[in-house]
């Protein structure tokens, strides 16, 4: 660190004036973060201390509006700071993420619990009948944060919100961390232990073999060299010891989660419990689409029997094939083996075709026919590192829409997983503003020379990431806390969901020159791993609504994971898509209580789907343009259902999730 950065020369604090007013990530390293945070924090405070104490009488305008105002200056500061300690968190960066956590924490509560601001708000809330539908909107989301964030407290119980939010933020963040250090593993292999790996597996693991400066063939604990492993390892050791390594990282030692996440449940509990729910399920899902987490259970409930069955039939389909008990770990060996040698599925014959740029473009390709996008490489605007690209996105008439990162290759310093963030939200508050967008995702790169290719499920969670972007990117609303992806937690997954079907329709695949009989293998493989697939993303998304919606004040959460496994029949053979321990969506994001999120979407998107299946064209301009209106553009304006129901005609039916993943019949 060097000496403390003043105003003058901190690219944080100054105005940003290159193509998009994109931050200039050439420039800002961590010492700038802390100095202009707290720049940013006083402005902000001077800014809410002016509405607070405004003598005249609380309207929409000097209340709702000012507060929309404030916080610009935060908003970029904190924005690029967790863009960066996400998808490039080096040691410095890690550091000061847990100072930074508590700042915004402390800060965001004193809002929260500012009695005169609240008081504003309420005055606008309670005359709210002459307001237009987005204002409405407004003023019921500003009352609500307001009394979910504990302003109705008193001042006793305000102190103790205060130190449980601080602490599950300094809790959150050091999950997070040990997550991250608890990838730090790798195996070595000889020749034997590589064998049936396809050849592009195999020229990965040796460069990165080369690259540390050892003999062999090196894996680590990245998603996508762990399941290759298990998909195409014949030896049954090597199997198991990825998948043992995988599934118990942070279970003890070093950096044992089990502490922290214990602590993390009990303090959401409590907090709960001083805003008046039962449960933190309870005050969790209470501006959800679910509304109720028994509605949420309920949907998986009715998915997990027929998942279940479906399980069992796959399994023993699996077991015809082994020569041992199938375990955990052979799963995906003998699930590859039948696509293979029963459906004429190739995972490496596929792959071949779908490089990293190719799919991409496809994606690229498909928002161009769906909404008229076009999508233009801007080597001169800088990315937070080398292997990041940016591009500027115009409608058909060449107008501006916004701007897009893509970070798609593995490194140490990027957080595991996949995920999209802004830079900037969509608003016209005072003018047209444009966002700034990001994906990011963790696939293996090619050696020099070569070029990085993805398997079908990750080419889908390319896709995935880019619906979210969409949403963002034609949002189309006037304040900036509706913006974009700011909706409800269960539909935010909807338009990342529904985004996949297109990369796996026969009309994309045969643009990578696919052949017919590969792309008629991938639908019926498809559909053989539905069985399998449900249980793991279920079977997580229970256990962690279970843990949150018990009332204890002292939850024994390994208790209440083990009896909840049973209760459900999880089948050891499967278990769950993420362990407690590593589960970084629900302890380090945004997902407790609300995992769930991923299937309930899954009936929206199903259903939103089947409209372009009936109408025989999974390009139909007007349902594009109906979607783009209805559901991509609205942002958090109305409620959800609302949304669904101008694009559907109907409420959604369950039925075609049911169908889409073979679990009906």
């Amino acid at each position: 660190m060097t000496d403390t950065i003043t105003a003058t020369g901190n690219p944080l604090l100054e105005d940003w004036t290159g193509p998009f007013e994109a931050p200039p990530f050439d420039k800002i390293r961590a010492e700038h973060v802390l100095p202009a945070l707290e720049a940013a924090l006083a402005a902000h405070r001077a800014e809410i201390e002016a509405i607070a104490t405004d003598p005249a009488p609380a309207d929409f305008d000097n209340t709702l509006v000012a507060i929309e105002r404030a916080g610009a200056l935060l908003g970029k500061v904190r924005r690029t700071f967790w863009t960066l300690s996400s998808a490039q968190a080096d040691e410095d960066l890690r550091a000061i993420e847990s100072e930074v956590s508590t700042l915004l924490t402390r800060h965001g509560t004193a809002i929260g619990h500012d009695r005169r601001l609240f008081d504003r708000v309420a005055t606008v809330w309670r005359g709210r009948t002459t307001l237009s539908e987005e204002q409405l909107r407004l003023v019921d989301n500003s009352y609500r944060g307001f009394v979910s964030g504990g302003a109705l407290l008193d001042a006793p119980a305000k102190a103790r919100f205060a130190a449980i939010d601080e602490r599950l933020g300094d809790l959150s963040v050091r999950f997070g961390h040990h997550v991250l250090a608890a990838a730090d593993w790798s195996l070595l292999l000889d020749a034997a232990g590589c064998a049936g790996l396809p050849d592009s597996v195999r020229a990965a693991a040796a460069r990165r073999a080369e690259q540390a400066g050892r003999q062999g063939w090196l894996f680590t604990l990245d998603r996508g060299q762990v399941e290759d492993l298990l998909g195409f390892a014949t030896d049954r050791g090597v199997r198991e010891q990825v998948w043992r390594a995988f599934t118990g990282r942070c279970e003890g030692g070093p950096h044992d989660n089990w502490p922290i996440l214990t602590e993390i449940v009990a303090l959401r509990q409590e907090r709960a419990h001083l805003l008046g729910h039962a449960s933190y399920a309870e005050e969790k899902l209470e501006d959800s689409m679910a509304r109720t987490p028994d509605a949420a259970m309920g949907l998986l409930d009715r998915v997990w029997a027929p998942a279940l069955k479906r399980a069992a039939a796959e399994q023993a389909e699996l077991q015809a094939l082994a020569d041992a008990p199938i375990e955990a770990w052979d799963w995906r060996f003998y699930a590859e083996r039948i696509r293979r040698e029963r459906h004429a599925l190739d995972g490496a014959a596929v792959k071949q075709h779908l490089t990293l740029d190719a799919v991409r473009a496809a994606a690229f390709d498909c928002a161009a026919r769906l909404y008229g996008l076009h999508f233009e490489q801007r080597a001169d605007i800088p990315g937070w590192h080398a292997d990041v690209r940016a591009w500027a996105v115009s409608d058909t008439g060449g107008g501006d829409v916004g701007l897009l990162y893509t970070d798609y290759i593995a490194r140490p310093e990027k957080h595991g997983g996949a995920w999209m963030g802004s830079l900037r939200v969509q608003e016209r508050l005072d003018g047209r503003v444009l966002p700034i967008v990001y994906t990011v995702a963790n696939f293996a790169k090619a050696p020099p020379a070569e070029q990085t290719r993805l398997s079908i499920d990750e080419a889908r969670t390319l896709f995935h990431e880019f619906g979210h972007a969409l949403h963002a990117l034609l949002s189309d609303v006037t304040y900036p806390s509706l913006s974009g992806t700011a909706v409800a937690r269960d539909f935010v997954e909807f338009p990342s969901k529904f985004m996949e079907h297109w990369i796996v329709s026969a009309e994309v695949l045969e643009g990578f020159g696919v052949p017919a009989p590969l792309i008629a293998a991938i639908g019926q493989a498809d559909a053989f791993g539905q069985g399998f697939a449900t249980i793991e993303l279920a079977g997580s998304s229970i256990v962690d609504l279970a843990i949150h919606m018990t009332t204890s004040p002292a939850p024994d959460v390994r208790a209440i994971e083990a009896a909840t496994l049973e209760r459900i029949g999880m089948p050891a053979t499967i278990g769950m898509r993420h362990r407690l321990p590593h589960f970084t969506h629900v302890f380090d994001g945004g997902y407790g209580a609300a995992y769930y999120s991923y299937l309930w979407s899954e009936v929206l998107d199903a259903d939103a789907f089947a409209a372009f299946t009936e109408a025989g064209d999974m390009f139909a301009g007007d349902l594009a343009e109906r979607f783009r209106t209805e559901i991509l553009q609205r942002g958090d304006t109305r409620d959800a259902m609302a949304d669904f129901i101008a694009f559907r005609g109907r409420e959604p039916d369950e039925r075609h999730l049911l169908l889409e993943r073979g679990l009906l019949g």
